[in-house]
């Protein structure tokens, strides 16, 4: 019996697919930290606490459940930027034209990307799985591996979340503002905000509300204590912890039937995805800039013109005289050039996008002290698709070989490139610099002064060294939501927690931004040698 020919060109376009993304440096990177943060939960460095002091023995019940917390927002998160390329890929390289002249349709394109996203997230699944054994071994409050209550949790959880992720990649892809850094950021914002409908038991898509519901029970069966807060992660100060050992959730049918929702509803995103796509048809796409479809080619560049060789004559030879240039044109002018580096970084942005920074610099000067806490990183995460194009705007225009080939590239072009990241910091989160000034506030300036450093630089060093701008989107989100939105000390960049300027970690920040800075010098070199 044969198999259908539509499963076959499925099954080879999911397998093609999977077998070039394990290859790359971002999968096996997003792979190490995945095995990194199942050895913090091994070693206890990070923990689920329910109410502050409170925690379960570590059998297999519990780090069933404390893995696939970890697991489905890590992976949700990091594994999301890594299968979001998979249209576009296509795009870049030509393949997608070279399939859109075949019979496969759309659904089965998306679909076929949608499984393929999907098998790559469960590979980082299947890793941390792994890793809960070896957590439960290491810690060594009870040895005896029950499988049952260790794997279902990934079975009954980590699926359906991982599909729905796979999903919305493809989703996004051929949504044309969604496709770029704008919809990195999004993703961000849209997983971050289940967190808190989580706590309060609805049946998200991590599975947080059902774990979290269950874990309160427990805890007030066996302390007579209500609670509504967990905590997943370290805490500053651990108090004696009080322990009791959980044997595992309590599968009700609403559990499994909400997990078969989102399966569907991710069935359904693909499906919404297959009508959005293009099928790598360029007239058929929306140009944001005029805010209406492309114009379709005339008929002189027709579907198939160009394709067959046109005889003409051969045109006669020009005769160039070159004259050397004079000397003061072959001065360097750095301004000119920082002049340049500014208007590229800021070439497309519309009206509302000054209006919008001009608001936060003028928030940033009338908020009085507590306000410079929400309104300096609300300032700074404003440019973010700005900064994200550092280092990796030659790499992704091409035009690497026409700017390496300029004469002093790494001690002209480099620098100007920083400076302009820089200026943009400063620019954008003036009000707050100015204020703090004004108030006599130097210590918060200066540390303020070293986070307008430290972010043009964080981008430059990691777009250069990835050639690309996701790896700083998704790097530089995750820093500003834990360390200055949330003011966690050891991670505040801005400056904005009182205590943290204190005990220097400002000092602490200003040594990493040299440390990048030199990354940055070295990953250029890199690129010139190469």
């Amino acid at each position: 019996m044969r198999v259908p020919s539509q499963a076959r060109v499925l099954y080879h376009l999911m397998r093609a697919d999977f077998l070039e993304r394990v290859r790359r440096y971002s999968f096996l990177l997003t792979l190490g930290l995945a095995v990194w943060l199942g050895w913090t939960v091994s070693t206890g460095k990070l923990k689920l606490w329910i109410g502050g002091d409170i925690r379960g023995i570590y059998n297999s019940a519990w780090v069933g459940v404390l893995m696939v917390l970890v697991v489905n927002f890590f992976v949700s998160l990091a594994g999301f930027y890594v299968v979001k390329n998979a249209v576009e890929r296509d795009r870049r390289t030509g393949v997608g034209q070279i399939l859109a002249t075949t019979p496969m349709s759309k659904p089965l394109y998306t679909l076929g990307k949608a499984l393929s996203n999907l098998a790559v997230l469960l590979a980082m699944v299947g890793v941390l799985a792994v890793m809960a054994v070896v957590a439960q071994f290491v810690a060594g409050e009870e040895t005896r591996i029950q499988l049952g209550p260790l794997l279902a949790p990934f079975l009954i959880f980590c699926v359906p979340a991982m599909a729905l992720v796979a999903a919305f990649a493809v989703l996004f892809e051929t949504i044309p503002f969604l496709k770029g850094g704008f919809g990195n950021v999004v993703w961000f914002f849209v997983l971050v905000s289940v967190i808190p409908q989580a706590i309060q038991g609805w049946q998200d898509p991590l599975g947080m509300g059902p774990v979290t519901v269950n874990l309160f029970q427990a805890v007030k069966t066996a302390f007579g204590v209500t609670t509504h807060s967990f905590v997943l992660g370290a805490l500053s100060r651990e108090t004696p912890a009080r322990t009791f050992r959980w044997e595992g959730m309590d599968w009700t049918r609403e559990i499994l039937v909400s997990r078969l929702v989102w399966l569907a509803v991710a069935v359904g995103v693909t499906g919404v995805a297959a009508l959005l796509f293009d099928r790598f048809d360029s007239s058929r796409s929306w140009s944001l800039s005029r805010g209406r479809r492309r114009p379709a080619s005339d008929g002189k560049t027709a579907a198939g013109a160009g394709l067959v060789p046109v005889l003409t004559a051969e045109p006669a030879p020009v005769v160039l005289h070159l004259h050397p240039l004079p000397a003061a044109s072959r001065r360097f002018r750095f301004l000119d050039m920082l002049r340049a580096e500014l208007r590229l970084l800021l070439k497309g942005q519309r009206w509302w996008w000054y209006a919008v920074a001009a608001g936060l610099i003028v928030a940033g000067l009338l908020v009085p002290e507590e306000g410079r806490k929400i309104v300096l990183p609300f300032a700074w995460i404003w440019p973010i698709l700005l900064w994200s194009s550092l280092g990796s705007r030659e790499a992704r225009f091409a035009t690497d070989g026409l700017v390496f080939s300029a004469a002093w590239p790494l001690q002209r072009q480099l620098p100007a490139t920083w400076l302009a990241g820089v200026l943009l910091a400063l620019a954008t989160g003036s009000g707050v610099g100015l204020r703090l000034v004004l108030s006599g506030s130097w210590p918060a300036a200066g540390a303020w002064l070293v986070g307008a450093l430290f972010i043009p630089t964080l981008a430059l060093a990691l777009g250069v060294w990835s050639g690309s701008s996701k790896l700083f989107e998704v790097v530089y989100l995750f820093l500003w939501y834990v360390g200055p939105l949330n003011q966690t000390r050891p991670l505040d960049f801005m400056g904005v927690v009182p205590a943290a300027v204190r005990t220097g970690v400002p000092l602490a920040w200003l040594a990493v931004t040299a440390a990048l800075a030199a990354a940055g010098v070295a990953g250029r070199k890199r690129q010139l040698a190469g």
